[in-house]
């Protein structure tokens, strides 16, 4: 540190006003703790007397603690085909509402083959089904749209109150 004087803080967060850096070091050392800079950009810059080994860890323990309250979005995929059985689709409409209730997303893959690739409308009404039977619990991130052999839509889920 360059500077001539400092702008001192006390552990508590009170001011202790701009004293010479000679001062401010004496005081650290009777006090036992550290002189820590936190704002070098200031004019005169200011330090603050703590324990900087008490200051880190405490830090590491807010930012571990964050984490643990931290919710990583998964996207789960569900594959249909255009011509799924009624129970079928329940089947799969209740595992997507367990999904997006957990709070994961949803991409729905609706697969044609052979000669469903003729009739892609049906693949957009079954679409449509699936977003009417999920509007409670999400809502479409994009409308539904066919890339080469598939209509492909993601649902984000609602946003717990």
């Amino acid at each position: 540190m360059t500077a001539k004087e400092v702008r001192l803080v006390s552990g508590a967060g009170e001011q202790l006003g701009i004293v010479p850096i000679e001062e401010a070091l004496a005081k650290a050392e009777e006090l036992g703790v550290d002189l820590v800079e936190i704002a070098p950009q200031a004019e005169p810059p200011v330090c603050k007397l703590i324990d900087y080994g008490k200051f880190l860890y405490q830090r590491e323990k807010k930012a571990k603690e964050a984490l643990k309250h931290q919710k990583i979005v998964e996207i789960k995929e569900m594959k249909l085909k255009p011509s799924i059985a009624d129970h079928d689709f329940s089947y799969r409409a209740k595992q997507m509402q367990e999904f997006l209730q957990g709070g994961d997303k949803v991409k729905i893959t609706i697969r044609f083959r052979g000669r469903e690739r003729d009739h892609t409308e049906k693949g957009f009404v079954l679409a449509d089904k699936v977003i009417e039977a999920m509007k409670e619990w999400g809502t479409p991130e994009k409308p539904p749209k066919l890339e080469g052999r598939q209509i492909v839509f993601v649902l984000n889920p609602k946003a717990k109150k």
